[in-house]
């Protein structure tokens, strides 16, 4: 059992930066790939970014890709993403997810997920 646990979530404007962190217990870390996803009312949730175990490799959604980065603390059993040149259309909760393999970019692939940290991101 993975427990993940975010934090770092809030109100920003438009322009603005946040990071997130989502700190693992439980299982060793460092064998699990991770992923952020999004998901906003009435919609499906979505993968944003996902990074391997050993954060040499990445991926990045379209949509936030040149604006966020993912990295992950193997030591401290955390990932991040950090969020650069917000935008509306980036108001989300975010969750953050463990799994086996890489990259996996559907929520199915997943088998540890966190509680979700709220971002808003005002006009």
């Amino acid at each position: 059992q993975v427990h993940l646990v975010e934090s770092g979530g809030g109100l920003v404007q438009a322009g603005g930066s946040l990071r997130l962190s989502c700190e693992a217990s439980g299982r060793t870390f460092s064998n699990y790939a991770m992923g952020w996803f999004r998901q906003t009312p009435g919609k499906e949730r979505e993968i944003v970014v996902a990074i391997n175990t050993s954060g040499g490799s990445t991926y990045y959604a379209g949509a936030v890709k040149g604006r966020f980065t993912v990295s992950r603390d193997n030591a401290k059993n955390t990932v991040y993403l950090q969020m650069n040149s917000l935008k509306p259309e980036d108001t989300a909760v975010y969750y953050c997810a463990a799994g086996r393999l890489f990259p996996l970019l559907q929520k199915a692939g997943y088998d540890y997920w966190g509680q979700g940290t709220q971002v808003t991101v005002s006009s």
